[in-house]
């Protein structure tokens, strides 16, 4: 079995794959102040409350664009569950070809979720993440990555908005019935959710427009994807697994034969 892990600003999740089968996942808060000792033993815990037995875990892969959490959970892996991860970075097989100035620069989370939605879906896609920020990430027909836009998050905005006014109170982020609010909570999830439905169909016309791709499929994952397309009129593809299909994906390719 496979351990899949994703280390983002936000949270960090992980997956058990058994072959191509996605058979447990998990959810944990990111922090770059617990030890190797307190990753390692509460992952192993996981285990325990589960019906997966740790021993059967052969390999593990990560993905982070956290750098300060990467020693105290590759230790902790090492120490409490036998594992020596593959770490998604520069020089690992994606199958992807970044056409960027340094494609260092990329992101290891938006990798994965090309790598994902290309090989899943195809091309041409433009992949849709809204995590901590918001990313918008286009690979043609050949593999080619062409352009990634970066947005604050939808969460982000919410808490910018608090924090910068005395008397806003922090709100659920959850898209009113209708724009017609009439206290300031509604006004408040009005303004965020239907300013970013309107941030996400501008940017995908606008790409479609200036790179002449009509056909463009959308592909959107997040927790808060199904806010912004409650109905499915905006995005072809919902996947809140990408990046963990998109790390199993990645680990067949680069795996120890």
């Amino acid at each position: 079995m496979l351990l899949v892990i994703d280390v983002g600003n936000t949270n960090i999740v992980l997956g058990v794959y058994d072959g191509e089968e996605l058979v447990a996942h998990w959810r944990m808060s990111t922090s770059d102040n617990q030890t190797a000792d307190e990753i390692g033993i509460f992952i192993h815990s996981l285990f325990d409350h589960s019906d997966i037995d740790i021993n059967e875990i052969d390999d593990a892969i990560i993905a982070s664009v956290v750098p300060t959490v990467m020693y105290s959970l590759t230790h902790g892996l090492r120490k409490y569950l036998k594992l020596e991860p593959i770490i998604v970075e520069a020089g690992i097989k994606t199958g992807i070809n970044l056409l960027m100035e340094n494609p260092k620069e990329m992101g290891a989370d938006r990798i994965v979720n090309l790598v994902a939605a290309y090989t899943l879906y195809g091309g041409p896609a433009i992949v849709i993440d809204y995590s901590t920020a918001t990313t918008f990430d286009v690979i043609l027909e050949n593999g080619q990555f062409i352009t990634g836009l970066t947005a604050p998050g939808i969460q982000v905005c919410a808490d910018a908005l608090y924090n910068s006014a005395a008397q806003l109170p922090k709100t659920e982020i959850k898209k009113p019935e209708s724009l017609h609010v009439k206290n300031t909570i509604g006004s408040i999830q009005a303004g965020i959710v239907y300013g970013h439905i309107g941030e996400t169909v501008y940017i995908i016309d606008a790409i479609k427009k200036e790179f002449n791709l009509p056909n463009l499929k959308v592909v959107a994952t997040g927790g808060l994807a199904g806010i912004i397309d409650e109905t499915g009129e905006i995005f072809d593809v919902r996947d809140p697994l990408l990046t963990l299909k998109g790390l199993r994906i990645i680990y067949e390719k680069n795996r120890k034969k």
